[in-house]
């Protein structure tokens, strides 16, 4: 089969294209190439404004691209070893839904792993899937959920065997992978799909010292955030199908149901010069990174009282492979916990971290990184373990990721009847809500799940650390909406 050229950018090149036209417009976006948006855009440049453009025939139309974009969708399919790809300016969030939707009708079961983002809840309320869990091995000297293994998927699959789909984590937020060659072969010997939420996983295809992709397993369906490690703007992303068990018109058709008409072409653009950058120079701009991160590894973990975990959790319950892109940085050794060492390092020494827990914080590295930075960590860290360790005791417990008691499918849950119960009070109902920290977005408890009270006192816990909690109706999360009539 001919290769296609993996240097040219379709919709990069067309608004180029479109930019060197200087073109009239009488259509929207009503900011007119920035002229009705002068104070931003003075900050962020003429340049950006005038290529921030709406759908028309020189530049196709993401709703039924047969122009630029499906040229761009081509190479990017090829790239990430797929046989169609799709854009998304929704986040991978929007492609989690569309896999969902497209494998599952209403009443139908999907297996997952229990740490599954929010978006794989909202997929399932929006299609009427039944979700069905599968417990992640936690590693309790971590206090962290890891993978889930094959014999534990095995199980499940024989008590459900009327299940149409199982969701896989590939990566986990921390970066351990699970047997994904393995899972892809037992799912399919069921005659199930296999979808995978690849949100930390965009750049698995492009270096051999990373762990394998959806794709390139077996998989039917991987949702990519290309914006979180592959290098484009915040909320571009791709949807990767593979085979023939499900119809790319039957993608489409879902994706359209939820997508955006307005794509923006920036994001597009932005996912076009991506692929580009991945797919001829990802190799060896990866070596750098992995190099980087195996550096600072050695270097933190020479740190009393730190540790970075990595490769060599290969081959404890939950994880087949790991990512070493991803700094997960234990502070337990200095007494402090995950959420005090985010904040110091961001408001004493100019830090952001991605997320914290209790026990540890994850730095990410990605294309953008450079010596300077891990340096700049790498000393920030030196300094507060000097400074800043207490003789507080962190005791490591397990995470209350469990499997819960699912007495309502969440789409029910969600459009029945609610009532309002303060928090401390919610133990034994019945959630009408999620609630989560963001990041990571896992739901600690989800529309139809029993709460219980180790959930109350979690919740508890991440408000009293100052934790970003989302998903409930009140935003300080004092109550929660439950199942019943209100009063």
């Amino acid at each position: 089969m001919t290769r296609l050229n993996q240097t040219q950018t379709p919709i990069f090149t067309g608004l180029k294209d479109y930019h060197r036209r200087n073109i009239v417009p009488f259509d929207v976006p009503g900011h007119k190439h920035g002229r009705g948006l002068r104070e931003f855009t003075e900050h962020v440049g003429s340049t950006m404004m005038e290529i921030d453009v709406n759908s028309m025939k020189c530049l196709d139309n993401i709703c039924n691209p047969i122009g630029v974009i499906r040229e761009a969708e081509e190479l990017a399919a090829e790239a990430f070893h797929a046989d169609n790809g799709f854009f998304l300016v929704n986040g991978t969030t929007s492609g989690i839904q569309a896999m969902v939707m497209s494998a599952c009708r209403p009443g139908e079961k999907i297996i997952l792993s229990r740490n599954a983002h929010k978006s794989s809840i909202s997929a399932i309320i929006l299609s009427g899937a039944i979700p069905i869990y599968v417990q992640p091995k936690i590693n309790e000297s971590l206090g962290i959920a890891m993978g889930i293994t094959v014999e534990d998927l095995e199980k499940t699959i024989a008590s459900h065997p009327d299940a149409k789909a199982v969701m896989v984590i590939n990566p986990t937020y921390y970066g351990a992978t699970s047997d994904l060659k393995e899972i892809v072969s037992l799912v399919h010997r069921h005659g199930m799909l296999v979808l995978a939420d690849e949100a930390h996983g965009a750049h698995f295809s492009f270096h051999e010292d990373l762990p394998i992709s959806a794709m390139e397993a077996g998989a039917d369906m991987s949702a990519v955030s290309t914006h979180k490690t592959g290098g484009s703007l915040t909320q571009s992303s791709l949807l990767l199908l593979r085979g023939d068990r499900i119809s790319p018109t039957t993608v489409k058709k879902n994706l359209n149901l939820t997508q955006t008409t307005s794509a923006s072409y920036l994001l597009m653009a932005s996912i076009d010069v991506a692929r580009k950058q991945l797919a001829v120079h990802g190799k060896e701009m990866l070596e750098r990174i992995i190099g980087l991160g195996r550096d600072a590894r050695k270097q933190i973990n020479e740190i009393d009282g730190l540790y970075v975990f990595g490769k060599e959790l290969i081959g404890t319950p939950g994880v087949f492979g790991f990512d070493e892109t991803k700094l997960g940085i234990s502070a337990a050794g200095i007494g402090l916990t995950g959420f005090e060492l985010y904040d110091l390092l961001r408001d004493q020494y100019n830090i952001q971290i991605e997320l914290a827990d209790y026990y540890n914080i994850l730095a990410i590295l990605s294309l953008g990184d450079g010596e300077d930075q891990i340096e700049t960590l790498v000393t920030a860290l030196k300094d507060i373990a000097k400074n800043h360790s207490t003789s507080k005791i962190i005791k490591i417990k397990n995470s209350v990721l469990k499997n819960p008691e699912v007495i309502v499918s969440p789409r029910d849950a969600y459009y029945s009847n609610t009532k309002i119960a303060r928090l401390e009070e919610a133990a034994g109902e019945i959630s009408g809500e999620a609630v989560m920290a963001y990041p990571p977005g896992i739901p600690i408890i989800a529309p139809g799940e029993r709460v219980t009270q180790e959930i109350v006192d979690y919740i508890f816990m991440l408000k009293r650390e100052g934790s970003l909690l989302q998903g409930t109706e009140d935003p300080y999360v004092n109550f929660l909406k439950v199942l019943g009539q209100r009063r």
